[in-house]
C-alpha cells in the first residue's frame, strides 16, 4: 500500500473477523526498539476514556477486542503483533489507531524498513505498508482500522509526531497528568541512596553519582508497576485521567492515588510459604501427578489433557495462546481423543479447541509430541485435510522443538482449489511455560484459583518426567560438525553445518523465552540489518562462517540492560564466552568511571574479564576483576589523550560436549552460562534511562 490509500478487509479475505496487525523495523545496530500502542476512538475521533488506550502496561481489552501479543522474532528482525477481534469491538468505536513510539530521545530515522503488515485469522498476509521519511519523529501512526457501514477497512497513515507518545496520546483525548512532585521525590530518594552508598573522594564523583541515579528503579519500566500490586497504571506517559470523569469536566489531579487502567490481578508471592511437612521426604499433593507416566503415549495424552483443561478454565491463559492463532475472544471448550472420519480409518487428534462468539465457532485440531519425539508429516497432513473438509480454522502442533521463520518443522501440501483456508501453527512447550510464567509471576490473573491452576501446570511442565522440556537436542549433525572443525575437514557448503546453525538459533530463542519468563521482561534475539533479511541466506552465511572459524555466535537484547548480551561458542577450544559492552559515561572523569565500574561489580566473579574500549584498532587495557579491584586505574590507557568509548565485560566457561541437555550437554551449558552472566554481572550495571522519564521530557519540550 501507499500512504493515504485504503482497502476493505472483505475484499482481501473472507476470514477477517479476527486480524493480526504486525509492526516491524530493523535496527542496524541491533539495539534500537520501539513500543506499540492502540487507541480506540469514537465518532468524534477521541477515546471514550483512558481505558481505550492500550500499551505495554495495559495490553489486553476486557472484551477481548484488543490484545498486544508482544514481540516475535522474524526473518528480518522482530515484529510487534496485535490481535484484533473485530466482532468484539464495541459499536461506539469507529476507528482503531495503531501506533508505535520510541523513548530516550531516539528517533525512527535510526531504524530501517519501518513497516506494518496485516494478516487474516489463518495467518495469511493480506497487505503491507512501508513507511518512509521518518527521520525526525519519535512516534508514528502506522495505520488505522475504521468502520464503513457493516464492514471494516484499513488505511495506511504513516503520520509522525515530534512530541512522541505523550503528544500522540493527547491528540486523541488521553488526559496527560504530570505528577511532577512525585517524580521529583523519586529522583531525590534515588540520588540520596546513590550518594550514600557510593561516596567517592575522587574529583567529580559526587556529580557523577547524581547523574547516574535512576529515579524510577532503572528496570526500563517503573517499579511502581510491581506484579504483587498489579496496579497496571499508565506509566509510559504521565498518568491519565480517571475513566469515570465525564467528558468536559475538570479532572481532580492527585499524586497519592494514581488511576488504574486494569482490574487488580493476582500473582504468586515471591516468598514460598513454610511447609507443614514433618520431613523433607514428604511431597506436596499435586493436581497433575507425573509419577504414573511410563510411556511416550502416556506423556502425550497427559500433557495434552493438562494443557487444554487449564486453557479452558483460565481465560487469560487460553486467550494468550489462541489469540496469536487468530481465534476470537469467547467461550472456550477443549476436548481430547476426538475421533474424526478420514477415509477408511478414523483419525484421533490429540485434542480439539473450540471458541464460540456470537453463535460462530472457531475450531483447531491439536497434535502433541513430548519427550523429544518429532512431528510426523503424514499425521499433520491428515489433520490439515480433515480441518479443511469440516470447515475448521487451524491445526496446532506442540512439541519440544522451536519453529523458525522460513524453516517449517513439517512440510504439508495446501490444496489451492479449496475455498476454506486452514492455518498451521506451532507451539513449543517452552513457549507454553513462558506464557504461564509471565501471567502468574509478573502480569497476574483474575483470581487466586486461576493462579494456582497455572502454578500446577507450570510445575507439571517443568517436571523431569513430563517430557515437556523444550528444545533438548542439537541434532544428528552436531557430533560430525564438531569433529570436522577439530580435524579441519569441514568445508563451506556442508549441509550439516546449516543444520547446526538452525539448532543454535532454536536454542537461543528458547534461552530468550526462559529468561523472559523469569525476569518478566522482553528478551529477544538480535538480528542485525547487515546480515540480510532472507532467513535462508542469513543462515547459509552463518554456516559458512562456522566452517571458517569454528564459532557459533548470537546476541540477546534484555529490556532494561545497558547493552546487548553476546554469546559465543568456540567449538575448537570448547569454551563459551558471554559478554556485554557498555558505553562510557558522557560526563565525568575516566578514573571515576573505572572506579565506579569496579564498585558496581563488587559481587561479580573474580574471573570476570574487563576490557577498556578505545578509539583504535589495537584495543585498550584489560584484566581480570580480581587483579583490577585493588588497582582500577590499570584500566586507563597509558596515553591519557586516548578517548575511551566503553568497556567490555566477559565471562568464560567450558561448554558441554554432548548434543543433549544432560549435565555434560551443550544445551545446558549455554543455559547456565547466560543465566550466570546475567545474575552475577549484568544485574549490577547501571540501567538505561527509563521510558517514563523520557516521555515526560518529550512532553515538556513539546
Amino acid at each position: 500500500m501507499i500512504k493515504g490509500s485504503n482497502v476493505a478487509l472483505t475484499a482481501l479475505s473472507e476470514d477477517v473477523g479476527t486480524v493480526i496487525v504486525s509492526l516491524g523495523w530493523v535496527s542496524p545496530t541491533g539495539e534500537g526498539d520501539a513500543d506499540v500502542s492502540v487507541l480506540l476512538l469514537d465518532a468524534g475521533g477521541k477515546v471514550r476514556s483512558d481505558g481505550d488506550f492500550y500499551f505495554y502496561n495495559n495490553p489486553v481489552a476486557a472484551d477481548g477486542s484488543v490484545q498486544l501479543l508482544g514481540k516475535t522474532p522474524t526473518e528480518d528482525g522482530n515484529e510487534d503483533r496485535i490481535c484484533f477481534d473485530l466482532t468484539a469491538v464495541p459499536p461506539q468505536v469507529e476507528r482503531i489507531v495503531v501506533a508505535a513510539s520510541r523513548y530516550g530521545g531516539a528517533r525512527f530515522g535510526e531504524l530501517e524498513n519501518v513497516r506494518v503488515r496485516l494478516a487474516d485469522a489463518a495467518g495469511e498476509s493480506l497487505l503491507r505498508f512501508t513507511i518512509a521519511d521518518v527521520d525526525a519523529v519519535s512516534a508514528i501512526i502506522f495505520g488505522e482500522l475504521y468502520r464503513r457501514g457493516e464492514e471494516w477497512k484499513f488505511r495506511a497513515v504513516g503520520q509522525g509526531y515530534d512530541s512522541g507518545l505523550a503528544g500522540l496520546a493527547t491528540d486523541f483525548g488521553v488526559d496527560i497528568e504530570d505528577d511532577a512532585a512525585e517524580v521529583e521525590a523519586e529522583a531525590a530518594s534515588a540520588v540520596e541512596a546513590e550518594a550514600a552508598s557510593e561516596m567517592d573522594a575522587e574529583a567529580g564523583s559526587a556529580v557523577e553519582a547524581v547523574e547516574a541515579a535512576d529515579p524510577v528503579g532503572g528496570s526500563g519500566r517503573p517499579e511502581t508497576v510491581a506484579p504483587a500490586t498489579a496496579a497496571a497504571t499508565l506509566e509510559a506517559v504521565p498518568a491519565p485521567r480517571r475513566p469515570d470523569v465525564a467528558e468536559g469536566e475538570p479532572a481532580k489531579r492527585t499524586v497519592a492515588a494514581r488511576p488504574r487502567t486494569a482490574k487488580k490481578k493476582v500473582t504468586l508471592p515471591k516468598v514460598t510459604r513454610k511447609s507443614l511437612a514433618e520431613n523433607e521426604s514428604w511431597r506436596e499433593a499435586r493436581l497433575f501427578p507425573v509419577s504414573v507416566l511410563k510411556s511416550d503415549r502416556d506423556r502425550e495424552m497427559r500433557a495434552t489433557s493438562v494443557l487444554l483443561s487449564v486453557m479452558a478454565q483460565v481465560p487469560e491463559f487460553g486467550r494468550r495462546l489462541t489469540a496469536a492463532f487468530g481465534a476470537p475472544s469467547g467461550r472456550t471448550e477443549t476436548f481430547t481423543e476426538v475421533s474424526l472420519p478420514h477415509g477408511d480409518t478414523p483419525r484421533r487428534p490429540d485434542g480439539v479447541i473450540r471458541v464460540e462468539r456470537a453463535g460462530k465457532l472457531w475450531t483447531a485440531l491439536v497434535e502433541t509430541k513430548t519427550n523429544g519425539n518429532s512431528l510426523k508429516a503424514d499425521q499433520v497432513q491428515a489433520y490439515m485435510d480433515i480441518a479443511a473438509r469440516r470447515g475448521y480454522e487451524a491445526v496446532i502442533t506442540l512439541s519440544n522443538d522451536v519453529a523458525l521463520e522460513g524453516s517449517p518443522l513439517v512440510d504439508v501440501k495446501i490444496d489451492g482449489r479449496r475455498k476454506h483456508k486452514v492455518a498451521l501453527w506451532h507451539l513449543s512447550w517452552a513457549e507454553v511455560a513462558h506464557q504461564a510464567q509471565m501471567l502468574i509471576r509478573h502480569e497476574g490473573v483474575g483470581n487466586a484459583a486461576h493462579a494456582w491452576l497455572l502454578q500446577e501446570l507450570l510445575h507439571y511442565l517443568q517436571h523431569e518426567n513430563s517430557g515437556c522440556h523444550g528444545f533438548q537436542n542439537m541434532g544428528a549433525a552436531w557430533v560430525p560438525v564438531r569433529n570436522g572443525i577439530d580435524d579441519e575437514t569441514l568445508c563451506q557448503g556442508d549441509p550439516r553445518a546449516l543444520e547446526v546453525v538452525e539448532s543454535w538459533e532454536r536454542l537461543i530463542r528458547q534461552v530468550c523465552l526462559r529468561m523472559g519468563g523469569e525476569l518478566g521482561q522482553k528478551v529477544l534475539p538480535v538480528q542485525r540489518a547487515k546480515r540480510g533479511t532472507d532467513p535462508g541466506t542469513r543462515r547459509a552465511l552463518l554456516a559458512d562462517q562456522l566452517c571458517l572459524d569454528g564459532r557459533l555466535q548470537a546476541e540477546l537484547r534484555i529490556e532494561g540492560t545497558p547493552g546487548v548480551l553476546a554469546v559465543s561458542a568456540d567449538l575448537r577450544t570448547g569454551k563459551l564466552r558471554t559478554s556485554v559492552e557498555i558505553p562510557a559515561p558522557e560526563q565525568g572523569y575516566p578514573l571515576t568511571w573505572v572506579k565506579r565500574l569496579v564498585r558496581r561489580l563488587a559481587e561479580a566473579p573474580a574471573d570476570l574479564h574487563v576490557e577498556t574500549l578505545v578509539e583504535s584498532e589495537t584495543g585498550g587495557p584489560r584484566g581480570t576483576l580480581e587483579r583490577l579491584r585493588p588497582e582500577p586505574a590499570d584500566l586507563l590507557p597509558k596515553n591519557t589523550a586516548t578517548p575511551i568509548t566503553g568497556f567490555r565485560l566477559s565471562l568464560f566457561k567450558g561448554m558441554g560436549s554432548t548434543r543433549g541437555n544432560a549435565e555434560s550437554g551443550f544445551i545446558r551449558s549455554v543455559d547456565d552460562a547466560v543465566h550466570r552472566f546475567y545474575t552475577s554481572v549484568v544485574v549490577h550495571l547501571d540501567r538505561p534511562a527509563s521510558r517514563r522519564a523520557a516521555v515526560k521530557e518529550t512532553a515538556g519540550a513539546g
